[in-house]
């Protein structure tokens, strides 16, 4: 694809104890643009690293908090321990979910600053909802409240399912502001849109303010890409090998502009990065990133020129590859692709709510084996 340079604002240079360190540009300078950076990681050093390098927010979810764990171990095993003696009616379930709240009040704490400097609209951290709770809209609504409780920041993802639907817009005439999670299409981005403007529109005829919420539909771009890689092998289809790759590229470019036409007040998140065509492709869209750590610093250190390239059309032989080929790219693309009675049982829908849930599961093990040590291993 032919790329036209455009002229970037450069933000100010890093924090002095930064200027030297290699690769501290390429967010840098993103963050100029249109586009907002967010940490994919509730880890507060991973965190700390992308606030300095612009991130004004940050989001977690099970398999996220997981691997926190695993790495924070070290700052977190003796607060168990703390939290069970506290409780000590509450089973490991109970436990490990004061453990993700404390996880999240505790980064939420660092992007209060953006917060109240942006007046609300940015620096929040995002927490998600118990995955296995997809299929109930009174309970997502509950938990979700709760979570809205524990600190002014706080941005609580709700899966793009079709009880989450129901949850997103309640939550959002509450005073909410959701992060729609589990989503990979144009339809799931389009009814999460109208479920918050309904929110949004019955708050309003309350009388009550709606300034400073945030509501966001994530498209979990990579997660697409990665069915379509996962039908390709099972059905024998063959395509452009890199072809795939575009697939969460185009969907969100396309939803993006439908938002635009619309009116729509929910801005669009691009999350689970798999190449650097996730963070290149989208620089310059009025949309979010939220990169994992580990993407951060690869991209921090490359050489991908900072060019806004978000109103680059995919190539159309990508497209027309993956439209004649792949029908789940057919109903991710087009705007009337899925109905919301669809949603629960796409592809990558399952999947991800599959993953999660195991992420919970094996999350709530770790847990278990503070609380109750092996007798078995020294």
């Amino acid at each position: 694809m032919s790329e036209t340079t455009q002229t970037v604002t450069r933000p100010a240079a890093p924090p002095d104890a930064e200027r030297d360190r290699p690769g501290a540009g390429p967010l840098w300078e993103t963050a100029a643009t249109a586009t907002d950076i967010w940490n994919d990681s509730c880890a507060i050093d991973e965190l700390r690293y992308a606030i300095d390098r612009g991130a004004v927010g940050a989001t977690s979810n099970p398999t996220i908090v997981g691997e926190v764990l695993q790495k924070e171990m070290h700052r977190w095993r003796d607060r168990i321990d703390a939290i069970a003696a506290e409780h000590p009616a509450w089973t490991e379930d109970e436990v490990t979910w004061a453990l993700i709240e404390e996880m999240a009040v505790g980064a939420a704490a660092l992007l209060l600053p953006v917060f109240e400097r942006e007046q609300g609209r940015k620096g929040r951290l995002s927490i998600q909802t118990n995955p296995k709770l997809f299929r109930d809209p009174r309970r997502l609504i509950e938990q979700a409240m709760h979570f809205a409780q524990l600190a002014p920041n706080i941005q609580v993802k709700i899966p793009a399912t079709r009880a989450g639907l129901e949850a997103i817009e309640e939550l959002t005439a509450a005073g909410v502001s959701i992060n729609a999670t589990v989503s990979f299409t144009v339809p799931q981005a389009l009814a999460v849109a109208e479920a918050v403007e309904r929110g949004l529109r019955r708050r309003e005829a309350d009388g009550l303010p709606t300034e400073r919420m945030s509501p966001v539909c994530t498209i979990m771009v990579g997660r697409l890409d990665d069915w379509l890689g996962v039908v390709a092998a099972r059905d024998g289809v063959i395509v452009d090998p890199a072809a795939v790759h575009w697939a969460g590229i185009a969907t969100i470019k396309r939803a993006h502009a439908l938002y635009a036409e619309r009116g729509y007040r929910a801005r669009l998140l691009a999350a689970a990065y798999r190449h650097h065509l996730h963070w290149s492709e989208l620089i310059g869209g009025d949309i979010t990133l939220t990169i994992p750590h580990a993407w951060q610093r690869r991209f921090n250190l490359s050489e991908v020129e900072v060019v806004e390239r978000f109103d680059d059309p995919v190539p159309e032989p990508v497209i027309s590859q993956l439209y004649t080929h792949f029908a789940d790219f057919r109903r991710a693309y087009e705007p009337d692709g899925l109905t919301a009675a669809e949603f629960d049982t796409y592809g990558p829908t399952v999947r991800t709510l599959r993953g999660f849930i195991g992420s919970l599961d094996s999350l709530v093990a770790v847990v278990r084996d503070v609380m109750l040590p092996n007798p078995d291993v020294k």
